[in-house]
């Protein structure tokens, strides 16, 4: 049976060792990279993953800054009964209040 050279020239005595190196380590590599825990795949998820969660943050601490905006001027009583009237069609006792839609 004879081999390719291809595959005669690698299990040569002298090629031994940079044929095993070359298996351990590409076999380390694709570990590495595809198959452990901490692999890269996993670390691009979670950065992926990351950028989301600061950007919902972002969003959220702009959303408390105009809330904390709208409850200080809530504070001021006409400012209160304005909103009120306005949002939610609150009325004096004593007064009739139309709707125009356009």
């Amino acid at each position: 049976m004879s081999l390719p050279p291809f595959l005669r020239s690698l299990l040569k005595k002298e090629n031994r060792y940079k044929t095993a190196y070359g298996i351990i380590g590409g076999l380390f590599l694709t570990w590495m990279l595809f198959l452990d825990s901490h692999s890269f795949l996993t670390h691009q998820e979670l950065n992926r993953e990351i950028e989301q969660l600061e950007t919902r943050k972002r969003e959220l601490q702009n959303a408390i800054i105009e809330d904390k905006k709208a409850i200080d001027q809530l504070q001021d009583i006409d400012s209160l009964e304005k909103y009120a009237r306005e949002n939610y069609g609150h009325k004096r006792k004593d007064e009739t209040i139309f709707i125009v839609e356009d």
